[in-house]
C-alpha cells in the first residue's frame, strides 16, 4: 500500500495581516499541528533574553531554523501540519524547496492580504499594546517594513501546489469553515 504524501498547509502575509489569529482558527478546524516562528521566537526571549531589535533580528533567525527543523521532523513522519509566519518569497522560497527534497512534501498556501493604509495602522497600534511580547521591539521597525505594509501583500512563495489569498481586512467576512474544507480536499483528496 502506498503511503500518502504528508501536506504543510503554509499560512503566510506581510506582519499584522492576521496569519497568527488565520492559523490558529484553520489548525484547529483541520486539527493539524501549527508551528509558528514567532512562538518559538518569543520562548526563545523568555529563555534567553531580549533587548533591541538587532536581538529580535537574532532570534528570528534563530527560530527559523527551529521551524524548519520542527516541520521536517513532522513530515518526516508522515504528518500533515501547518506553518505560520511572514514567509517572504525571495528568503524562505529555498527553504520550503528544502523541506519538499527532503520529506516528499504537498504544500498548500495560504496568502493574508489587507488594505495597506489598514495594515500599517493595525502594526501601529499592535506595537503600542500591552498584549504583543515587547522582545520583537515592534517601535523599532516601523520604518523597515513601511512600503511592505502599504502593499498589503506579500507575493506566494515560488512552490508548487495551490495559493488559497484570503483578505483579512475583515475577519468578520471571512468564512473559516469554507476555507478550511477547501484545504481539507488538499489533505484528504480520497475523501468524498
Amino acid at each position: 500500500m502506498p503511503t500518502r504524501q504528508p501536506v504543510v498547509v503554509i499560512v503566510s502575509g506581510p506582519p499584522g495581516a492576521g496569519k497568527s489569529t488565520l492559523a490558529t482558527k484553520l489548525a484547529a478546524l483541520l486539527t493539524l499541528p501549527l508551528y509558528s516562528r514567532d512562538a518559538i521566537k518569543e520562548a526563545l526571549f523568555d529563555s534567553l533574553g531580549w533587548s533591541d531589535r538587532q536581538r529580535s533580528r537574532e532570534l528570528g533567525a534563530a527560530s527559523a531554523n527551529v521551524l524548519f527543523a520542527l516541520l521536517e521532523d513532522a513530515l518526516t513522519a508522515g504528518s500533515d501540519c501547518l506553518a505560520e509566519s511572514n514567509f517572504r518569497r525571495s528568503r524562505s522560497t529555498p527553504d520550503f524547496r528544502h523541506l519538499i527534497e527532503q520529506t516528499g512534501c504537498a504544500v498548500v498556501q495560504v496568502q493574508c492580504v489587507v488594505d495597506g493604509p489598514l495594515l500599517l495602522a493595525r502594526v501601529a497600534a499592535r506595537s503600542a499594546s500591552t498584549e504583543r511580547h515587547p522582545g520583537h521591539c515592534d517601535g523599532q521597525n516601523a520604518d523597515e517594513f513601511r512600503d511592505e505594509l502599504l502593499a498589503g501583500r506579500y507575493e506566494p512563495l515560488d512552490l508548487p501546489g495551490p495559493i488559497f489569498t484570503v483578505d483579512t481586512t475583515d475577519f468578520q467576512a471571512l468564512d473559516l469553515p469554507a476555507l478550511a474544507a477547501q484545504i481539507r480536499g488538499f489533505l484528504h483528496p480520497e475523501a468524498p
